[in-house]
C-alpha cells in the first residue's frame, strides 16, 4: 500500500510547502531555520582516497538550491571531473532534514518568462554535468527529496536513502509542470506512478520509493554510511576501464532498442581486450584459483 505525506498549504518556506512529516522532527514546524544549523550557502567537496563527496549545504533553507549554489555545483562537478584517479562521486545534503528540498521558489517566484529559462537551464546544466561523469554516481538521501531535488537523485546512478526520507515532485502546488530531468523518473518507476507523482504533487515516503524502485537501497540512518561504503569498495574492487565503459554503455541503451544494444555491445567488448585491463585482472583471478587448488 502506498504510504503518502500530505502536502500543506498554508506555510510558506523557501522549499516547497512542506508540511511536518513526522521523523524529520520539526520541519514542519519552521522551513528555514533550525537550530544549530550552520549559516552557510556552499557546495564542499572532500576527496577521500579514490571517491569523492560533494555536500550541498544550506541547512537553514533545506538545501534548497538557488542560482548561487547550482552554479557551485556545477563548478564543482566540472573540476571533479578533471580529477586523476577518480573512482566514484557521493552527493549528499547536509545535515539530517533533507537531500535537496527543491529550487528555491523565493527566487522563482521573482523570474518573468526569460529568467525562468535561464534558471532552468542552469539546473539542467548541473543536472547534465553529473550524469555526464564517467564514474559511478552515489546518491545519498537523507531527509527530505523534493522536485528539483528528487531529479538530482534521478541523475546519481544508485540511490541509498534513509527511512525517514521524504520524496516529491510538488511543482504543480505551485503553479509549475515538472521538467529536465524530471524525464528520468518514468525509467526508475514506471509510466503511471510518475503520472500520479508529478500530477498529483504528493509525497511518498522512503518505503513506498524503494518499492516503486526509485530508492535502491533502503536503510537505518545510522547504517547508511557503511552500505554507501560496501558498495564503493566492489566499484573501487572491479576494473575502472571496464566500468567506465559500462556506464558509457548504459547511459546509451536509455536511447535504443534492446537488438541496437546488443549489436553495439560487440565491438566494445573486443576493444576492452585492447585495453589490457581484461588480460590483467583475468589473469589475476585465474592465479588466485590456482593458488587456492581450484581449477
Amino acid at each position: 500500500m502506498t504510504a503518502l505525506v500530505g502536502l500543506g498549504h498554508g506555510r510558506p518556506c523557501n522549499s516547497w510547502y512542506i508540511e511536518d512529516a513526522g521523523p524529520l522532527e520539526g520541519a514542519g514546524d519552521d522551513c528555514n531555520v533550525h537550530e544549530g544549523a550552520a549559516m552557510t550557502e556552499t557546495v564542499t567537496r572532500h576527496d577521500r582516497g579514490p571517491v569523492t563527496w560533494l555536500v550541498v549545504d544550506r541547512q537553514t533553507k533545506l538545501n534548497v538550491l538557488n542560482s548561487d549554489m547550482i552554479a557551485q555545483l556545477i563548478r564543482q562537478l566540472t573540476a571533479v571531473k578533471a580529477r586523476k584517479g577518480l573512482r566514484a562521486v557521493v552527493l549528499s545534503g547536509a545535515g539530517e532534514r533533507a537531500f535537496v528540498g527543491g529550487a528555491d521558489i523565493a527566487e522563482m517566484a521573482a523570474l518573468d518568462a526569460e529568467g525562468a529559462r535561464d534558471f532552468i537551464s542552469r539546473l539542467h546544466d548541473a543536472m547534465a554535468a553529473l550524469r555526464g561523469l564517467s564514474v559511478p554516481v552515489v546518491g545519498r538521501v537523507d531527509g527530505y527529496c523534493l522536485g528539483g531535488g528528487m531529479e538530482l537523485a534521478a541523475a546519481c546512478d544508485f540511490r541509498f536513502a534513509t527511512e525517514r526520507s521524504r520524496f516529491g515532485m510538488p511543482e504543480v502546488r505551485v503553479g509549475l509542470p515538472s521538467v529536465i530531468e524530471a524525464a528520468l523518473l518514468p525509467g526508475l518507476i514506471g509510466w503511471g506512478r510518475c503520472r500520479w507523482l508529478l500530477m498529483t504533487g504528493e509525497m511518498i515516503d522512503a518505503a513506498t520509493a524503494r518499492d516503486w524502485g526509485f530508492v535502491d537501497f533502503l536503510t537505518a540512518p545510522a547504517e547508511i554510511d557503511d552500505a554507501i561504503r560496501a558498495t564503493l569498495d566492489a566499484i573501487i574492487a572491479a576494473g575502472p576501464t571496464a566500468v567506465a565503459t559500462q556506464k558509457q554503455m548504459m547511459r546509451a541503451w536509455e536511447g535504443q532498442t534492446p537488438d541496437q544494444a546488443s549489436a553495439e555491445s560487440i565491438p566494445i567488448f573486443a576493444q576492452a581486450y585492447e585495453t589490457g585491463e581484461p588480460q590483467a585482472m583475468l589473469g589475476a583471478f585465474l592465479a588466485a584459483r590456482q593458488k587456492g587448488g581450484q581449477t
